[in-house]
């Protein structure tokens, strides 16, 4: 990690250096030559992480490299505090200056050999990385280093899956047999299938029980398994498949294999294959470049050959291999059950029937529950248990304390190498957004905007000339979401997946190396009160507020808080003054209602959050927070922003709403009074959501890097400038406009046309008819129309149908008094429909070849709906259909005994019905 340490400073020094925000007059020429030493040293750096397993001197030298970046940090960091403490504006601020003027000299005096010294030491560093001949160590790393050992662990668990008996695996059948149809399919080119999913999933299982099956052995004229270790060469990987085709024939192999050459080993292959039908696995391939080199090894001669690769890379998965096209099967967690059988079968295997006694199923399942349906997890899992104690006392102390076990226990070895190797395979940016992961409680789902903000807070995103620290993150995110190290759900295709989260045991990794690294630890609030900080970053779980914490906290760059019990705003007082140096303060859902003044000298902050708080307002010394970028009070009680907010100027992100109050209301979204001149936040990208005025109606044009805005309280007499103004956003892709009551008008139609980029979009309030733009959406993706009232005459969906990137649509309240909802043709890429709110709705048709796609139905608060929708049948991908305040008679049509309706509803796998019950909202299973 010390690359990533001195990574990060030097693009924190470089924004210094070319910003003229930050005061370092006198220190400047000092800090250029410690981002000189430090880019010196830089490629050394990189070779000497790799290599540190296997010298201690070596991993000394890093640790050493690491600490001396986070030294140069403070001492940096400490002057910036100290300068920005000094200032003041106005009158008031020339005379303090005059009298802080000797401090500020002195200060830069002090700084300066400070940094010259950091300088030495980054020079002594340099000298002693001569004693380590690194290109040797590299060199020989396939002998001995952890890397290789994880690696031949990794090729040996892949091997092994060959010989594993069928009575010993459960629940693969069915995507074995689909597996297998692929195999035996008739296309006539070569096929590559693709098995993807994260390490320990049973990628090489599945893949094992159908190569062995004796239908492929008499199908095809010959067969190759190939494990692909991480640091092997094409000729390794082309003599390994001339050994496995020629197996048992030893006369045929060239005496001198070992020494050819590339084009030699791809002639002897082609001439080999040539006519044959042959199967081919590479089992665990780490990048698709090597297709390049060995795909013209494995001639397509039209004889139904086949190639199979595992991977855990989504990308590698997907990769186009050529004119037979690639099938892709994902290896998806066990079902509680399977992975139930599966942990008995491991842990009782002595027992009748593997069979658990009663006295330990509960916490046996317990146990199992932290594998998340993975089967190299719950085998080796299972393989500890069962050989301790059949007791539960002995069994709960594994439980709580299995992340010692994961990363001590030799029993485990196999798991924890397995993931091992997915994390060392990633560049170095990507192993800081990795570790982050950790802060948040294990099992919790992240929002993907969430974590982005904060990696950009942290300083992990590299920005560049095309792209902006958000999209540089999105990027991030989805690549370590295409390697199998998240799990997502919720996606939102046109921006990125919306929930996030790590594997159980990922944490466990995650937490291990970061705590290792000092790069983030994780405390409960106990701990804290006994514990040495030495991390940049802290995060608190479980904060009953009642204990103050001790230790040095200036040096702690991130700080966040989970699980109150208890009001937290001693504690809070507490803190504050001493997280001078902060630049990530997360307080999400703290037991607090207000904020000290001292939160203003956090100069370094770049996000605070303070969601889900009882927070009324913020303090008047929010001006100061001048390096802020994301300032989140959503869910708070903060009805007014103070008019120094507008003096943030490196403010990029404004989350900012109250409330929610429920989709079924006209007002189910509330937005926040802005005092001030909103529109000097030139570097603002997201405002959501905030009052609309006279002011802010004419002038948000000159916010023109804008990509959400959200605008409420819309008056009649503000739309020709709203207009006006949306038409200026060119980067817009995100626009809610809702007005001030049930019976304004929402006036549109002076909008000349959407913003090319717009995805989403929301209009609240009531419309008279359907704007002239509404078919030339071409790229929205979620239209949601609420409290619309639109008369009969003027139906929207005509000229929705057809809009080509349609897949989420919300029609809330949408009619004035629409008694039949027709869906005739079109919407070819809709996945979710959302319909609510329609008191005099009795019917809804879907007509045959309409929304193909359709996944999710939603039906809410129509009780003149009597029975299913027409034409329900012809919704042939529809995987969800929930109900809520449904008449008794829709209801019994889809459940009652002898529903004529049952055959049109029997497929769908998911119906619920919601309904309040005693203030509580509950539903029913009516599938």
């Amino acid at each position: 990690m010390a690359e990533s340490a001195v990574k990060i400073l030097i693009m924190s020094i470089e924004f210094m250096l070319n910003h003229p925000g930050y005061v370092i007059g006198g220190v400047r020429h000092e800090i250029s030559k410690v981002k000189l030493e430090l880019e010196s040293i830089g490629s050394f750096i990189k070779d000497a992480e790799k290599c540190k397993s296997q010298n201690e001197g070596v991993s000394v030298w890093v640790v050493q490299v690491r600490d001396v970046a986070f030294e140069a940090e403070d001492v940096i960091d400490e002057f910036s505090y100290h300068v920005d403490s000094m200032k003041k504006g106005g009158f008031g601020g020339r005379l303090a200056g005059v009298f802080y003027f000797p401090k500020v000299i002195w200060l830069r005096y002090k700084t300066a050999l400070e940094l010259k010294r950091i300088r030495g030491e980054i020079k002594d560093i340099a000298k002693r990385s001569k004693r380590y001949d690194l290109s040797h160590m590299e060199a020989s790393s396939t002998v001995g280093s952890n890397s290789h050992n994880s690696s031949s662990c990794v090729q040996n668990i892949g091997e092994s899956s060959l010989f594993i008996k069928n009575d010993e695996i459960v629940g693969i059948d069915h995507v074995r047999d689909s597996l297998l149809s692929s195999l035996e399919g008739q296309e006539a080119h070569r096929i590559v299938i693709s098995v993807v999913g994260m390490g320990g999933s049973g990628k090489s299982t599945l893949v094992a029980k159908a190569y062995t099956s004796l239908t492929v052995g008499q199908d095809f004229d010959c067969c190759a398994w190939v494990s692909v270790p991480q640091n092997s060469t094409i000729e390794d990987l082309l003599k390994k498949l001339i050994s496995e085709f020629l197996d048992g024939e030893e006369d045929m192999i060239p005496k001198n294999l070992m020494s050819m050459d590339y084009r030699q080993l791809v002639e002897i292959l082609v001439k080999f294959l040539h006519k044959k039908r042959y199967v081919v696995v590479f089992d665990d391939v780490w990048n698709n470049n090597f297709w390049r080199k060995i795909g013209v090894a494995l001639p397509d001669d039209k004889n139904r050959s086949r190639i199979i690769i595992t991977t855990r890379n989504e990308d590698i998965a997907a990769f186009p291999y050529g004119p037979g096209g690639t099938h892709v099967f994902r290896s998806e967690p066990l079902a509680d059950d399977y992975a139930w059988t599966l942990f008995c079968n491991k842990a009782f295997s002595s027992q009748p029937n593997c069979q658990c006694p009663p006295e330990l199923e509960k916490i046996g399942r317990a146990l199992v529950k932290t594998c998340e349906g993975l089967p190299l997890a719950i085998v080796a899992l299972g393989g500890l248990m069962g050989s301790k104690d059949r007791s539960e006392l002995k069994w709960r102390e594994v439980h709580d304390s299995l992340s010692w076990h994961i990363s001590n226990n030799k029993l485990l070895d196999e798991v924890k190498n397995v993931m091992l190797m997915s994390f060392n395979d990633l560049p170095y940016y990507l192993k800081n957004c990795f570790l982050y992961c950790c802060r948040f409680p294990m099992g919790e789902w992240i929002g993907a905007g969430r974590l982005i903000r904060m990696w950009m807070a942290e300083g992990f995103l590299e920005e560049n000339r095309s792209l902006n620290p958000e999209e540089v993150g999105k990027i991030y995110l989805k690549e370590l979401i295409s390697r199998n190290l998240f799990q997502v759900v919720k996606h939102q295709s046109f921006i990125r997946p919306k929930l996030c989260k790590l594997h159980d045991l990922m944490w466990e990794l995650a937490r291990s190396i970061s705590e290792r690294e000092n790069f983030l630890s994780i405390f409960s609030e106990e701990e804290l009160e006994k514990e040495e900080i030495r991390a940049r970053r802290l995060s608190v779980h479980n904060v009953d507020g009642g204990r103050k914490m001790s230790g040095d906290l200036t040096r702690v760059r991130s700080f966040s808080m989970f699980s109150f019990k208890k009001e937290s705003k001693c504690l809070l007082d507490d803190l504050l003054p001493r997280f001078r140096l902060l630049r990530v303060l997360e307080l999400d859902d703290a037991k607090v209602d207000s904020l000290p003044y001292e939160l203003g000298k956090l100069f370094n902050l770049r996000y605070l959050s303070l969601s889900g708080t009882g927070i009324k307002e913020l303090p008047a010394s929010v001006n100061r927070l001048r390096n802020l970028q994301t300032l989140d009070i959503r869910r708070t009680e903060v009805n007014v922003l103070p008019e120094g907010i507008t003096e943030l100027h490196n403010l990029r992100h404004l989350l900012a709403y109250g409330k929610d109050i429920g989709a079924e209301h006209f007002e189910y979204v509330r937005g926040v009074q802005v005092l001030g001149k909103l529109w000097k936040l030139k570097n603002l990208q997201v405002l959501n959501r905030v009052e609309a005025n006279p002011d802010i109606a004419r002038k948000i044009r000159k916010m023109t890097k804008l990509r959400r805005i959200e605008l409420t309280n819309v008056k009649e007499e503000y739309m020709k400038n709203i207009c006006s103004s949306i038409d200026k956003l060119k980067f817009l892709h995100h626009l809610l406009v809702m007005t001030v009551d049930a019976t304004a008008i929402l006036k549109l139609d002076d909008l000349s046309e959407t913003p090319f980029i717009l995805r989403k979009v929301t209009l609240v309030g009531k419309m008279c008819k359907v704007p002239r733009w509404f078919s030339s959406m071409f790229n929205v993706m979620h239209l949601h129309l609420h409290w619309s009232q639109l008369p009969e005459d003027q139906d929207p969906i005509r000229c929705i149908s057809e809009l080509p990137s349609l897949e989420h649509l919300v029609l809330v309240n949408a009619y004035t008094s629409k008694k039949q909802l027709s869906f005739k043709s079109g919407f070819q890429k809709l996945e979710d429909l959302h319909i609510s709110c329609l008191p005099e709705l009795e019917e809804i048709v879907f007509l045959e070849g309409v929304m193909p796609k359709l996944v999710r139905l939603h039906i809410y608060n129509c009780p003149k709906l009597k029975e299913v929708p027409q034409g329900l049948e012809y919704l042939t991908n529809l995987k969800q259909m929930n109900l809520k305040a449904a008449s008794s008679e829709l209801v019994d049509s889809i459940c009652g005994k002898g529903s004529s309706t049952r055959s049109k509803v029997g497929r769908i796998p998911s119906i619920k019905n919601y309904y309040e019950t005693d203030g509580i909202h509950v539903y029913a299973r009516l599938s």
